[in-house]
C-alpha cells in the first residue's frame, strides 16, 4: 500500500478534520502502514495532540474498505471514549461503545455487530472482566476481527504511573488472535522501562513509533505555596487574568470541591470534574469546556487521559502529582492547538503526605492477600461483606486486590460470590518491592523537578526517556516567571477565613455492615452533622491538633469557632441539650470542650454516655465492617433527655463512633442526634 492510495481514499475526511491543509505527521503514515499493509504490531509513543487517533481511525477505515471485521479499542475513561466516538463520527466511522452507562443498548449493539453495521468497537478495560462478554461476545470479535488498538497502552503496566489490573486480559486476548490481525498500542506517558513492560505483555515484536515529546506552546512554571490559603489566594487572584479556559488540577475530591467553592465565591466561573461526578454532568461539562463555555474546570485525575480539547490555555496544578510522568500527561492539556498556553505547579505541604498515601495502598500486602485467599479456601467462598470481616482494608482496595487474584487466576466469582480457584499462585514480592521503590524514585524526582533550576521541560523529557530533548527556552527557568508568583495579602486573608468557615458535613450512616441482629437500629437515624475543620488545614485544623497533643487543652477560640459554626448551621429542630463521646478513663478534653460549648450556647451539658472497654483507633480500622464492630458494645448511654441533642467530639474518621452511641440515644429517648466534630480526618474524597 502506498502513500498516494490512502490519501486517494480518505485523505478528505482526516484533512476535514485537522483543517483543509492538514498533513501527516512524522510517524503517523508509518503507523498506519505498520498495521494496515502489514497487518503487525505497533507501539505508537507520542506526545498528546500528536493525533494518535487519527491514525487507529484511518486505519480503521482502509482495514474495513478492504474486507477485514471491525476495530476494537480498549479505553480506559468514559472521556476518552466520548472523544474518540466525536472523532470517529467525523471521520464517517460507524462506532459504538460497550460500557456501565449504556447496558440497555447492549443486545442491539452486538447485533450490529454479527450483521457488520459497526465498523469500531469501544470497551472498557473492565468489560474484558465480564464472564458473559469474555465467553460470548469477546470469541465472535477476535474470529473477524480487523485491528485492535490498546488506547493508554501505559495502563497495562505496573511500572506506570496509571496502572489498570485489567488491561492485563490483554496479554490473553493478544495471544488469542490470528496472525493476520494488527495490535497499536498508543501512549503519550512511557518511558523505557514502561515500553519494554508493554513489550513482554503485548508481544516482543512491536514495531515502536516513537517521537519528541517537546510542547512548543507550553511554558511552565514551578511555585512552592505550602499553605493552602496561600494557593487559593493565588488562584484567585492570577485566573481572571488569564485567555481562554483551563483546569485546575487537585489530588484529592475533597480539594476539588473546595477549590471549586472558592473559585465561585470569587466570581470565577468554576465547576468540578471528579470521579463521582454523575455520567450525564461529566458530559456537559466536557462540552461546556470544549466550546469554550467554562472559564475553568476543577478536576480530579478523572479528567484526565485522552481529553481533547485543543484549546486549552492552562493547567494548573494546586498539589503535585505523584511523578514527572503522572504531571506529563496531565500539563499536556494545555496548549496543543494554541499559541501560548501556561502550565503552573503550585506545590503544598500536603502533597508528599498524599502522594504516600496512594503509593502505601498501590498494591495490596502479602497479608491482606494471605487472609483473603486463607478465608476463601476455608469458607468454600465468600461475598465481599464477609471479606471485610477478615481483610483489615478499604472496600475499594478489597475491591481491587479480588480484582488482581481474578486477572492472575487465583480467585474467580460465580453472582455475587467469590471462590478460590484450583489454581497455584504466589505473592509476588520481589515484583511489589520493585514497583514500589520505582514509584517511591518517581516521586523524588517530583520533589527534585519542583527544586530544579533547570529547564523544566526538559526535565520532564528526560524522565520520559525523551532522546530528544533539549531546553525549552519558554519555562520560568529559561525564560523567567511567566505568570506573578506573589499573593495579595487581603486575598489570602479571604482564604484564611473561608477555610475557617468551610464546615465540613458528616453524613449519616445508612446501613449496618454486619449481619442483621447485630444492634436493633429499625427507623433510627442520626441527623447531619457538621465537622469544623479537615486535618492539615492551616486554621482550626492545626489549632485542634495542638491543643490535644501539646496544650491539653481546646482554645477558647475553637470554642468560640464551633459556636459560630453551630448558629450559622443552624440544626432544625433546634438542640435542646449537649453530650460528647467519653473516653475510657472519664474526663479529658473532649468533655472539657464539650462543657465550655454547651455554656456558650446556653444548653445543658450532661454527661449521658460512658465508655465501658478500651477500643482501637479508628484510623487502624480500613473498613465498615471492622470499624462498626470495633466500638459496638464500648459505650453504655447513662441518661437521656427527650429534646434534639449534639452529640461533640475531637475528630470524626469512620463516623461509626457517632453511629453507634447517636442510634443508643434515639433508641434510649432522646430527640434528633446531631454529630458535631473539631476536625475530620477521614479520607473521604481521596
Amino acid at each position: 500500500m502506498t502513500r498516494d492510495v490512502s490519501t486517494t481514499l480518505h485523505w478528505w475526511s482526516f484533512a476535514s478534520w485537522r483543517g483543509s491543509s492538514a498533513e501527516f505527521r512524522p510517524g503517523q503514515w508509518e503507523a498506519i502502514e505498520t498495521v494496515v499493509a502489514r497487518r503487525q504490531k505497533a507501539l505508537v509513543v507520542q506526545r498528546t495532540g500528536w493525533g494518535k487517533s487519527a491514525v487507529y481511525l484511518i486505519a480503521t477505515k482502509l482495514l474495513r474498505a478492504s474486507g477485514t471485521g471491525p476495530t476494537v479499542i480498549v479505553s480506559p475513561l468514559l472521556a476518552l471514549m466520548r472523544n474518540q466516538l466525536e472523532m470517529a463520527e467525523l471521520l464517517g466511522v460507524r462506532s459504538e461503545t460497550v460500557n456501565s452507562s449504556n447496558r440497555d443498548e447492549w443486545d442491539r449493539i452486538y447485533t450490529a455487530i454479527q450483521e457488520g453495521r459497526v465498523d469500531l468497537l469501544l470497551i472498557s478495560p473492565e468489560r474484558l472482566n465480564n464472564p458473559l462478554f469474555r465467553t460470548e461476545a469477546l470469541p465472535q470479535l477476535t474470529r473477524n476481527l480487523g485491528l485492535l488498538v490498546v488506547d493508554e497502552v501505559h495502563c497495562i503496566s505496573d511500572w506506570g504511573h496509571d496502572f489498570r489490573p485489567d488491561y492485563r486480559r490483554l496479554g490473553q486476548v493478544v495471544a488469542s488472535l490470528p496472525p493476520n490481525v494488527a495490535v497499536l498500542g498508543t501512549t503519550a506517558t512511557a518511558n523505557d522501562r514502561v515500553v519494554a513492560d508493554v513489550k513482554l505483555q503485548l508481544g516482543g515484536d512491536l514495531e515502536e513509533i516513537r517521537g519528541p515529546l517537546d510542547r512548543p506552546s507550553l511554558a511552565l512554571q514551578v511555585i512552592t505555596m505550602a499553605d493552602r490559603a496561600d494557593r487559593l489566594a493565588w488562584l484567585a487572584a492570577t485566573i481572571p487574568r488569564l485567555e481562554g479556559s483551563g483546569i485546575v488540577y487537585c489530588l484529592t475530591i475533597r480539594d476539588a470541591k473546595r477549590v471549586g467553592r472558592w473559585l465561585t465565591l470569587n466570581r470565577i466561573d468554576a465547576v468540578v470534574y471528579t470521579g463521582q461526578s454523575e455520567v450525564e454532568d461529566r458530559l456537559e461539562i466536557e462540552e461546556r469546556l470544549s466550546s469554550g463555555a467554562l472559564s475553568v474546570v476543577v478536576a480530579t485525575s478523572a479528567l484526565g487521559m485522552g481529553y481533547d480539547n485543543p484549546h486549552i490555555r492552562f493547567v494548573i496544578h494546586y498539589q503535585s502529582p505523584g511523578s514527572p510522568v503522572a504531571y506529563y500527561q496531565q500539563v499536556g492539556r494545555a496548549g496543543r492547538a494554541v499559541d501560548s498556553a501556561f502550565g503552573v505547579l503550585l506545590a503544598g505541604e500536603e502533597d508528599q503526605e498524599i502522594q504516600d498515601y496512594f503509593i502505601r495502598v498501590a498494591f495490596p500486602t502479602r497479608e491482606d492477600v494471605d487472609a483473603a485467599l486463607g478465608y476463601l479456601t476455608g469458607s468454600g467462598g465468600a461475598t465481599l461483606r464477609e471479606l471485610e470481616g477478615v481483610v483489615n482494608v478499604q472496600r475499594s482496595r478489597l475491591t481491587g486486590l479480588l480484582r488482581i487474584l481474578e486477572v492472575e487466576g487465583a480467585v474467580y466469582r460465580e453472582g455475587s460470590r467469590w471462590y478460590r480457584s484450583a489454581s497455584r499462585w504466589e505473592y509476588p514480592s520481589e515484583r511489589v518491592a520493585a514497583v514500589t521503590a520505582a514509584r517511591r524514585t518517581e516521586q523524588d524526582a517530583m520533589r527534585r523537578y519542583i527544586t530544579t533550576d533547570a529547564c523544566l521541560m526538559e526535565f520532564l523529557r528526560h524522565r520520559l526517556d525523551d532522546s530528544a530533548a533539549v531546553p525549552c527556552g519558554r519555562c520560568a527557568n529559561c525564560a523567567g516567571p511567566p505568570l506573578p508568583v506573589d499573593v495579595p495579602e487581603g486575598l489570602r486573608s479571604e482564604a484564611l477565613r473561608f477555610l475557617n468557615r468551610t464546615a465540613v458535613l458528616i453524613e449519616p450512616r445508612k446501613q449496618w455492615p454486619l449481619k442483621p441482629g447485630t444492634m436493633d437500629i429499625a427507623g433510627l437515624r442520626l441527623e447531619e452533622g457538621r465537622a469544623l475543620s479537615v486535618r492539615g488545614d492551616p486554621g482550626w485544623a492545626r489549632l485542634a491538633q495542638r491543643g490535644k497533643y501539646e496544650d491539653g487543652r481546646f482554645s477558647d477560640a475553637l470554642v468560640a469557632a464551633t459556636v459560630t459554626m453551630i448558629r450559622e448551621w443552624s440544626p432544625a429542630p433546634a438542640p435542646a441539650w449537649l453530650t460528647w463521646v467519653p473516653a475510657f478513663e472519664g474526663g479529658g478534653v473532649v468533655a472539657d470542650f464539650a462543657s465550655r460549648l454547651a455554656e456558650q450556647l446556653d444548653l445543658p451539658a450532661i454527661q449521658a454516655v460512658s465508655k465501658d472497654r478500651q477500643t482501637d483507633s479508628q484510623k487502624t480500622m480500613a473498613n465498615s465492617y471492622q470499624q462498626a464492630r470495633n466500638v459496638l458494645g464500648a459505650y453504655t448511654v447513662t441518661e437521656v433527655r427527650p429534646g434534639p441533642v449534639l452529640l461533640v467530639d475531637d475528630v470524626v474518621d469512620s463516623r461509626w463512633t457517632f453511629t453507634v452511641i447517636g442510634v443508643q440515644l434515639l433508641h434510649a429517648g432522646s430527640g434528633p442526634v446531631y454529630p458535631v466534630a473539631l476536625v475530620d480526618t477521614s479520607r473521604a474524597g481521596a
